[in-house]
């Protein structure tokens, strides 16, 4: 029998250590400052590696960024992810994690 991998698809923030959560803010802060494609990708799986999520390359995370101050961190392509505020000048736009979306949307 096969076993399947038992992979995180979201994180919490205050879970990770203060070293872990500096490294993720690295990370995040490259990706959405990225020039090109390639290097945004390469930054996504490194800060999701950090947060314990096993991200495909291609993949994205973001960490939610609604006013309650949620430390999910999650895929912001899920279905019921909420885009609170696209970002023309950066590669990050603005998401609420699907449990905020459905508690308390917001917009910008």
């Amino acid at each position: 029998m096969t076993h399947a991998l038992n992979r995180a698809t979201t994180a919490n923030y205050h879970h990770l250590d203060q070293d872990d959560q500096a490294e993720f803010d690295r990370y995040m802060e490259r990706a959405d400052n990225a020039a090109t494609n390639g290097e945004y990708l390469a930054h996504m799986v490194i800060a999701a590696r950090i947060a314990g999520i096993n991200l495909p390359y291609g993949g994205h995370i973001r960490l939610c960024a609604c006013s309650c101050s949620c430390p999910t961190i999650f895929n912001p392509d899920h279905p019921d992810a909420h885009c609170i505020e696209q970002t023309p000048d950066y590669n990050l736009d603005r998401h609420q994690c699907p449990t905020c979306a459905d508690w308390h949307r917001e917009t910008a």
